[in-house]
């Protein structure tokens, strides 16, 4: 049975026993949406695999990943949501396909009160994404675009030089639109700095593109 092998990262025995019999075994493939904005919070995902992208939406259309969950990390909107008894402002899509468990307030509310690596784990995320929202804020409203995307280009390189990723997924990283993001890796194309193809981008010079993430 899988819910005799559930070993959640972060949570010590008992709490792995408390979800495994009270909570929902739970599988999601890429692309599939955990929660949507406007929408009620009624459970708290931990994930044992995969991981979830948050995101917001403008009324524009134009997306701004929050952060991302992974094994062992909490999603600090849905505990918000979930002991505020507010909607999601934001979206959660399947990033990489998931597996975990969905657990509802009283059982929240019960391991926040009996374990204390679930309470210090939900503790300890709130304060780091207090942290990467603040940087999201803060690149978004006064570092170059040209800077933050050389940066992320050089943080998803393979080893080999290889980006693999899509426009789109920049732009939404970046809290940008597709097109400004393809005209600046055009501009970086002709220049001679990267080689552009269908769902990958190749570094060629990479220096250059360290230039451009020091840049402000």
């Amino acid at each position: 049975m899988v819910q005799n092998l559930i070993q959640i990262p972060g949570l010590d025995a008992e709490a792995n026993k408390l979800v495994a019999t009270k909570g929902i075994f739970v599988t999601a493939p890429q692309g599939a949406r955990v929660f949507d904005p406007g929408k009620s919070c009624e459970l708290f995902y931990l994930l044992t695999q995969g991981s979830i992208r948050v995101q917001i939406v403008a009324l524009s259309g134009r997306e701004i990943v929050l952060y991302r969950v992974g094994p062992g990390e909490a999603c600090v909107m849905t505990v918000s949501c979930l002991l505020s008894h507010t909607p999601y402002s934001g979206e959660g899509i399947v990033e990489q396909s998931l597996e975990g468990y969905a657990i509802g307030l009283p059982l929240f509310q019960e391991l926040m009160a009996s374990s204390p690596e679930f309470r210090n784990a939900i503790i300890g995320d709130y304060s780091e994404r207090f942290i990467d929202l603040v940087k999201v804020l803060e690149d978004v409203a006064f570092r170059p675009l040209e800077s933050r995307l050389a940066a992320r280009l050089l943080e998803l390189d393979n080893g080999l030089g290889i980006v693999p990723c899509t426009h789109q997924f920049l732009a939404t990283d970046l809290g940008s639109a597709r097109e400004v993001i393809s005209r600046l890796l055009k501009r970086w194309e002709e220049n001679g700095l990267i080689v552009l193809e269908r769902g990958k981008i190749n570094i060629i010079l990479k220096n250059s593109l360290t230039n451009f993430k020091d840049s402000s």
